[in-house]
């Protein structure tokens, strides 16, 4: 019944020869449409949080500069002004509902399920039903200025890993904070909107384990595909697409902190590189997902202009709960979601593909009955498929805790003195100034400290070169977003709010320390626990703690102390035991803030057959399930030298194309 259907939606589609048809009329019999039925059991509160994730009023200057401008008519009765101006997807025209089947269900819109979702739609081939827990973005998540404002929002899972002790002494109950985007578009509507791609050693050694089809220059041809690059001094670079959908730009704020940054880089022998190319082992300015100084999510760049796909169903704020798996044949056949209080079970003929993000997916795939069978079993859970699910994970870690203070003015983004009403409007004619930057992040580097044991030019640690410090906001932003603790806040970052301040941050690259993830309750809305496992190698330690050194070395040269720069030297609290600038000292000071990078990876790792870890095989087909796939950055299965979007986005692409050629939708 259904194929009759789609024949007529899609000759409707084809002959109105556009995505745009808004006047094409689809008539949908009744039996044709999903049923649902209350729900009784674990239903949760699927409603989008509004409003900071606790009880402390969300403070920005920005924000109350943008209302000041009337710019937009935001006001302050409004219990979350990110709720303002919502961007909405409603069925297409002539629906009134989800239908019983359909060809793919994707679970997630995020980095890589929006591409995917695109791409399967094209042509009008056949029909997706795309799943997504948040909501669309608001016109405030455009503003870069705003990234680290929105982990304090709904616009964020609020995930908490465990606590574990000597890692976190710093933040809130001793434990990391795990915000993952909760919103069409994913972590890309939320993160820092760094576009890095990954070394051509990462890939290579992917594909070197059995991976097939993931090399470099295999992987490479699918992020030119969307990108649309405008990169000065880049336009003829055959590593750059131009055509595509995805913007990738230049930061258009750039502080005089930035060019002392590269140029102290190169009194230490560093190259100025394309770091998206094989030459990437050097400094540069950063490039973003950004398009005229507004964030380029991966929502906009891939769905924004086809909500009107006859053959795209796009639901928000719906929960899906399980994959539903025929136990006799282990193949998936559809999934199980809540919406509006209601639930739905509905038919996929092809594929169920999920999208859910490194914390969901394995979440759902164990629900479902795929995963380690003796945590399964404890729950009560049968089990169809017995693989590690969740048993590996890695992450980037960060310290953002070191302060250089300056002797001038106007060389830093101080939240006081930038959110004026000029600031606004400059941006919103231009696109560029303050408002622009992404939070003060603004260079990149990447260097191989004197611990590595690597041979050649493959580094272990990232630099991130920026014009801010904690102390910045005044304690309102930032340390709130990664819920530090007031007590050290107070003490150590207070008393500089009224200098000119930066930091130099840091990305520990290939961590050896290993966490993992547990199914923790059969209630879906129960998040899964959560093991980092930070710095339990002393491999970490030691790499993070060269970091630091360099990093001070790196100040401490004439393109920085032009401008007066020094490091700033109150002790932390919880660390007076230690003499400062020992290696006591600092190793104490990276386990109070111990920042995640939001770039977890590896629970639904991709592997061989032969591969004991592997849950997805390299066409990020489930093992042992037929009809289902895991399409996102859970499938990485090792630490890669990049901030995991592009490379979600890049993996949503590629899922794309196998996925089309599985099925000869060509």
């Amino acid at each position: 019944m259904w194929n009759n259907i789609f024949i007529f939606i899609f000759l409707i589609v084809k002959s109105s020869g556009s995505d745009y048809d808004d006047e094409a009329t689809v008539s949908v019999a009744e039996e044709d449409y999903a049923r649902s039925w209350e729900c009784t059991g674990y239903c949760g509160d699927n409603v989008l949080r509004s409003g900071r994730l606790n009880d402390s009023p969300m403070k920005s200057r920005v924000l109350d500069a943008m209302m000041s401008s009337q710019i937009l008519p935001l006001t302050k009765d409004k219990p979350d002004l990110f709720t303002n101006f919502i961007d909405q997807y409603d069925l297409p025209k002539g629906f009134t509902g989800p239908l019983a089947e359909y060809d793919f269900i994707i679970v997630g819109a995020g980095s890589a399920g929006s591409v995917l979702a695109s791409r399967l739609s094209q042509g009008g081939r056949a029909s997706v039903l795309l799943l997504e827990a948040g909501q669309g973005e608001s016109v405030l998540t455009d503003v870069p200025i705003l990234a680290p404002l929105l982990q304090q929002t709904g616009y964020v899972w609020p995930y908490v890993m465990e606590y574990e002790p000597n890692v976190c002494t710093g933040m809130v109950d001793g434990r990391c904070f795990w915000p993952r985007g909760k919103a069409v578009g994913g972590t890309s509507v939320v993160n820092y909107m760094i576009y890095t791609r990954g070394l051509q050693e990462d890939w290579d050694r992917i594909a070197a384990a059995g991976n097939y089809g993931w090399s470099y220059n295999e992987v490479t041809q699918f992020y030119m595909k969307h990108e649309r690059a405008n990169l000065k001094g880049l336009k003829n670079s055959p590593w750059h697409g131009r055509d595509g959908e995805l913007s990738v730009e230049d930061i258009p704020f750039r502080s005089k902190l930035s060019k002392a940054f590269l140029d102290a880089a190169k009194l230490y022998g560093h190259r100025r590189v394309d770091y998206n190319t094989p030459d990437a082992f050097g400094f540069s300015y950063i490039q973003a997902t950004l398009q005229r100084g507004q964030r380029a999510s991966s929502a906009k760049a891939f769905l924004h202009n086809h909500k009107k796909r006859k053959n795209l169903h796009i639901l928000t704020t719906t929960r899906a709960t399980k994959v539903i798996i025929d136990p006799s044949n282990k193949m998936a056949v559809g999934v199980e979601f809540h919406k509006n209080g209601r639930v739905y079970q509905i038919r996929a003929n092809k594929e169920v593909i999920l999208s859910a993000g490194p914390i969901e997916s394995p979440h759902l795939l164990m629900l479902s009955g795929v995963g380690p069978r003796k945590q399964l079993q404890s729950l009560g859970i049968p089990v169809i498929q017995d693989l590690k699910v969740g048993q590996t994970l890695y992450d980037h870690i960060s310290f953002p805790g070191l302060v250089f203070t300056l002797n001038q003015t106007k060389l830093t983004l101080v939240e006081r003195k930038i959110s004026t009403v000029q600031n606004i409007l400059q941006y919103q004619q231009y696109g560029d100034g303050p408002m622009s930057s992404l939070a003060g992040v603004e260079t990149i580097g990447y260097i191989k400290t004197n611990v590595s044991d690597e041979i050649g030019d493959y580094p272990d640690i990232e630099l991130l070169g920026s014009c801010a410090s904690l102390a910045s906001d005044e304690g309102d932003i930032v340390a709130k977003g990664i819920r530090l603790s007031n007590w050290l806040y107070n003490d150590v970052y207070k008393p500089v709010e009224g200098v000119e301040s930066f930091t130099i941050l840091f990305m520990l690259l290939h961590p050896k320390s290993k966490g993992y993830l547990r199914l923790q309750s059969v209630d879906p809305y129960q998040q899964p626990s959560l093991y980092g496992n930070y710095l339990t190698h002393k491999k970490d330690v030691d790499t993070m703690v060269a970091a630091i050194r360099y990093i001070i070395k790196l100040v401490d040269t004439p393109p920085f102390r032009k401008y007066g720069a020094k490091l700033y030297r109150k002790k932390f609290p919880n660390c007076l035991e230690f003499e400062f600038d020992s290696d006591g000292y600092w190793e104490c000071a990276v386990r109070a803030i111990t920042a995640t990078l939001h770039h977890q990876i590896a629970t639904c790792r991709m592997g061989p057959r032969s591969d004991p870890e592997a849950v997805v095989d390299p066409e990020l087909r489930v093992h042992g399930i037929s009809n289902l796939r895991v399409v996102d950055s859970s499938i990485i299965p090792r630490t890669i030298v990049a901030h995991t979007n592009a490379p979600a986005i890049m993996i949503g692409e590629k899922g794309a194309d196998m996925i089309k050629r599985t099925w000869n939708l060509y």
